[in-house]
């Protein structure tokens, strides 16, 4: 199985939104979602989360997932299993994480990373509209 994750945020006003794709036997299955108002590496650090929150609950724990972001910050904190920064959001990812049989995360450029950026953005229109409906 594979997951792809982005995260797209406004720096006017940190609004923010997850692109999430998950890929199993063949099949593409497209999220996009308004995460919190936050700064861009937290909103990647979100949209991971995100993901893996879809994927446990879409396809059930023990799964072998190669986990795949365009976000320096969240494959080597993952990597490392350390985040001095983005320490809570590190270890909900990680619990989530371990509810799968085994996962590879390897980072990617975002050229190719497109699936996951258009659903990001298409993600934070989503606060678009929803600031509007207020």
């Amino acid at each position: 199985m594979q997951l792809y994750t982005d995260a797209a945020t406004t720096a006017v006003n940190d609004q923010s939104g997850a692109g999430i794709l998950i890929i199993n036997d063949g099949h593409q299955h497209q999220f996009k979602q308004i995460l919190p108002a936050s700064d861009n590496h937290t909103a990647e650090f979100l949209a991971a989360i995100a993901g893996f929150k879809i994927l446990i609950d879409t396809f059930g724990t023990q799964q072998a997932v190669f986990f795949y972001t365009d976000s320096q910050i969240v494959a080597e904190s993952v990597d490392k299993a350390y985040s001095k920064s983005f320490s809570v959001e590190l270890a909900t990812l990680l619990a989530l994480q371990d509810q799968c049989q085994v996962v590879i995360t390897q980072w990617i450029p975002e050229s190719d990373n497109h699936g996951a950026h258009q659903l990001a953005q298409q993600g934070l229109h989503l606060n678009d509209h929803s600031a509007g409906d207020k």
